[in-house]
């Protein structure tokens, strides 16, 4: 591949920026906001996405610095780790809903310009906290009314037997209220039937569950190409694509751009600045299921599929295309072991029989050997801001091991927490910047920490019979006691309750959960123990299922 070739540097405004060479891939973008090529549609979904407006398509226009507001923000939105970021989005989203002017600089092209979605990505599960962000600016229903509901996990035994865990097996569906947080709807604006219809594309129905604590399995290119074009509509937000920020003086900036930001990597250069970083042994590989012949799911498209095999896992989760996005997760030095057609064959039967069908033994062979897997990386660091002039988010301030499925939902969640304060606080940035820096910091840390358990629960504890024993007792405490039983997943995953809490949670239940477990005789599993919840006396009686 050629070198990057790159222009001189200039100015616009306060902030110094490179401008990337309009030849490069096509020379789709002209400047930052030159001629553009209809958007093509999204390769995933089979669905026509929304185009450019004509200001972002011809508006050549540089922004003066004479502005009305409080301050201007600069967002970087670039992450190197080649997923186009939406946290950066969504963030000028709230900032031009305040009335501030937001410039938003990526050094990529615009992804609807992109006639392939560039990089990896592991498919994104929408949670409640994704959505309550996302509904504050207007967007929810759109996401959700694009995204498949999962109502639980579907775990594939070796002998290709298939177990379903649920979400919420009792069918509690209940509205989660904590002290100090606010109730949490958990609405299905789809009620018993989701009805999707896109320019272009034939109508899909897909049944819900009926389940209100389902997650949603949602396309990345849809949701990066949503929020751009939300964005855009406001003529606050001025968005400068292939332009690389390498230097800024600036009023307010902030850095939306993933786990190896150049925001933060500046913020570390300042004494008092904690940072650590921890890559974990396994990498990622994506696959894909296609439909089946007549066009259909080729599995239960209601759940999370996940192949645990101990050391090692497959995920799978459904596209509106009626496809899957296969993610195998793999120590190095297994992948590196599966080096030849023969080999990586030879082991997918042994460990994952079921998949080879459902994959195809040529497309496996090709779809595994086309690329590298990639790393996994948890970012902690502390604190999030600079006096009130700089602030990092989303991954650039927390990256995470995806295996909550929450690095998008606890980003999302950065924008609505900064959007109270802005309110509380009357948009002053002295007041706001260190108390989002100082409360969130923990809670990022917690969701960091519980996200590298679950990938052991997800490849591994989900086989073991004190998992399973766990969970029943779990289910029968949430059906009894909704309100003060509220399971780790249920938690972390259905409510906004702060990570922190959620973790604390898990703490004093492991507690009450050893109690009860260690006065029951497993050989005798009639044998009932009394429990402690709240102001309540329970007595369970644990029968094997």
């Amino acid at each position: 591949m050629a070198p990057m070739a790159f222009l001189p540097i200039r100015r616009i405004g306060k902030v110094e920026l490179e401008e990337v060479n309009p030849n490069l891939r096509g020379g789709r973008v002209e400047h930052h906001l030159g001629k553009t090529t209809p958007s093509s549609p999204d390769r995933d979904s089979n669905l026509d996405l929304p185009v450019l407006s004509s200001r972002a398509q011809h508006d050549k226009r540089k922004t003066s610095l004479g502005d009305q507001f409080l301050y201007r923000p600069i967002i970087a939105s670039h992450d190197w780790s080649k997923k186009y970021d939406q946290v950066g989005s969504l963030a000028a989203c709230y900032f031009a809903k305040r009335g501030h002017t937001v410039h938003l600089y990526e050094s990529r092209e615009d992804v609807r310009q992109s006639e392939q979605f560039r990089g990896r990505s592991i498919n994104l599960a929408m949670s409640v906290r994704g959505r309550t962000a996302l509904k504050e600016v207007g967007l929810e229903k759109v996401i959700v009314k694009h995204g498949i509901p999962m109502k639980g996990r579907m775990v594939h035994a070796v002998t290709g037997e298939r177990r379903p865990i649920l979400y919420d097996p009792n069918n509690n569906q209940v509205e989660l209220e904590y002290p100090g947080n606010k109730l949490v709807e958990l609405e299905d604006p789809g009620n018993k039937l989701v009805e999707l219809e896109y320019p272009g594309n034939k109508q899909v129905e897909l049944e819900d569950p009926g389940n209100k604590l389902s997650i949603y399995s949602v396309s990345r290119k849809f949701l990066n190409e949503l929020l751009l074009t939300a964005a855009e509509k406001d003529p606050n937000v001025h968005f400068h694509f292939h332009h690389k920020l390498v230097a800024a003086n600036l009023e307010t900036g902030m850095g939306a751009d993933g786990a190896f930001s150049t925001i933060r990597r500046q913020l570390m250069k300042r004494p008092g600045f904690d940072y650590s970083q921890r890559y974990i042994e396994h990498g990622y590989l994506e696959l894909c299921i296609p439909p089946t012949e007549n066009g259909e799911f080729a599995m239960e498209h209601n759940y999370l599929h996940i192949w645990p095999r101990g050391t090692f896992m497959m995920i799978a989760l459904p596209n509106q295309d009626r496809s899957w996005t296969v993610t195998l997760f793999m120590p190095f030095h297994k992948f590196d072991s599966l080096d030849t057609p023969e080999k990586l064959v030879e082991f997918f039967k042994e460990c994952f029989p079921d998949a080879v069908a459902l994959i195809g033994q040529d497309q496996l062979v090709r779809d595994f050997f086309a690329t590298r897997p990639s790393s996994l990386v948890s970012v902690k660091c502390k604190p999030y801001h600079i006096g009130c002039t700089a602030l990092i988010i989303g991954d650039a301030a927390h990256a995470m091991v995806p295996f909550y499925g929450q690095g998008m939902n606890a980003g999302f969640e950065d924008c609505r927490i900064l959007d109270e304060l802005m309110e509380r606080h009357h948009d002053d940035l002295s007041l706001v910047l260190p108390e989002f820096s100082q409360t969130r910091n923990e809670d990022a840390e917690a969701i960091c920490d519980l996200a590298m358990y679950n990938y052991i629960e997800m490849r591994d504890l989900v086989n073991k019979r004190s998992f399973l024993l766990r969970k029943k007792l779990d289910e029968i405490l949430f059906w009894l006691f909704p309100r003060q039983w509220v399971p780790l997943y249920t938690s972390v995953t259905f409510s906004n309750m702060s990570y922190t809490q959620c973790l604390s949670n898990k703490q004093w239940q492991g507690k009450v959960r050893l109690h009860c477990l260690s006065s029951i005789d497993l050989q005798n599993p009639e044998h009932a123990t009394h429990i402690s919840c709240g102001n309540n006396i329970m007595t369970v009686a644990l029968k094997e299922n």
